[in-house]
């Protein structure tokens, strides 16, 4: 039976992904007739190219003329095991990679292309022709999860909810065994530091130092399931952001090596260490775990929209089902949160942390907009 959602191309046009390149400055649409690129903040349409034909995923390298796309939606502009990197300015594609099977995510800096299969994670160097670099085999990776920074790349592991991480440099490979069942996501902060992790529970986010893979401090999200939508760390690297399904955006205070004296526990460790400095009532005898973990300081409702409940279900990258992610995350500066949302009503909210009278701190919507028109 097919189950993929109809998309009605009379109520115009249809987003099925979206994408903040790596400052946060941009986000890239893909739509069901081609793409867009808009501005991050204030939400403003910079490019839009129709193809007359589905794009399911668009990643744009850095603020440069350079976009990966991958085909989607009913009718994909290219056949899904095939990545194309775009040059906007020559209007057509320098580089084609293809694969055995769908391309299911996509990251890109000045010097890689890193590409995310089911069960493997294939980096290439950015030239002409691209050059493979390596190959690295992962346990089932529906998500094409990937975290690529300057100096590591992180995804996951053999075994499910393992994360591998990889120094570009040396090739050197070291494993975290983040969680017990398969991961939902992950961030990586701006200067390489800390990892941030969810699993399919969706209640925990774990916290690690990349330089010996321990790990520094579980965050809880809530104690029921949920599906976490995005994860993303701000440009000072000490807060941490959290979408879901329960269209909740949670705030956190996030650890630091540089000023978090347990970093040298690893990752299975005990945490009574950890529960001294992230859980007050930590060291209480006997007392439910769930009030020794940390909560946010601050939360806000963001909108999921109007697909119903098959817009809870987040698709693989690519694939296009009609079934748009939601709740993307990216940091405009370290008091300004900005969330996109894809689909029919696509959607951009801003939120802003102020201090309250009160000496909290909060997490306010000071604005939105359908970015496809219409609000």
């Amino acid at each position: 039976m097919d189950t993929r959602q109809v998309i009605d191309d009379s109520k115009g046009p249809y987003s099925l992904s979206t994408t903040f390149n790596h400052d946060n400055t941009c986000f890239a649409v893909a739509l069901d007739s081609g793409f867009c690129v808009f501005s991050a903040n204030p939400c403003e349409l910079q490019v839009s190219r129709d193809f007359n034909a589905g794009i399911g995923v668009a990643v744009m390298l850095g603020q440069t003329k350079y976009l990966a796309l991958v085909g989607g939606g009913r009718q994909p502009k290219y056949p899904q095991n095939k990545l194309v990197i775009w040059d906007d300015v020559k209007q057509k594609a320098v580089i084609t990679l293809e694969f055995r099977t769908s391309v299911l995510g996509v990251r890109l800096s000045k010097s890689r292309i890193v590409v995310a299969l089911l069960n493997s994670i294939h980096t290439f160097a950015f030239s002409t022709p691209p050059k493979k670099l390596s190959v690295f085999e992962t346990t089932d990776n529906p998500l094409g999860l990937a975290c690529l920074g300057q100096k590591l790349l992180a995804f996951p592991g053999r075994s499910p909810g393992q994360v591998q991480i990889v120094e570009l440099e040396t090739g050197n490979v070291s494993i975290i065994p983040a969680h017990s069942t398969p991961l939902r996501a992950m961030a990586l902060s701006p200067d390489g530091e800390v990892l941030a992790t969810a699993s399919e529970a969706g209640t925990l986010i774990r916290i690690f130092a990349t330089s010996n893979c321990a790990k520094m401090a579980e965050l809880r999200r809530g104690v029921d399931h949920a599906i976490i939508f995005s994860l993303a760390i701000s440009p000072s690297n000490n807060l941490l952001a959290v979408t879901s399904d329960k269209s909740t955006l949670h705030v956190f205070d996030l650890p630091h090596p540089s000023n978090v004296p347990y970093q040298s526990q690893p990752a299975n460790s005990s945490e009574e260490g950890l529960n001294k400095k992230w859980g007050i009532l930590g060291r209480i005898p006997l007392l439910p775990r769930v009030f020794s973990d940390v909560y946010s300081f601050a939360s806000a409702h963001f909108e999921i929209g109007d697909e119903g409940p098959s817009a809870r279900y987040i698709p693989p990258l690519g694939t296009g089902l009609g079934r748009p992610l939601k709740g993307v995350i990216g940091w405009s500066d370290d008091n300004t949160i900005l969330v996109v949302s894809s689909g029919r009503d696509g959607r951009w909210e801003k939120f802003v942390l102020r201090e309250g009278d009160d000496g909290k701190r909060y997490c306010i919507r000071e604005g939105w907009k359908r970015f496809l028109g219409g609000g």
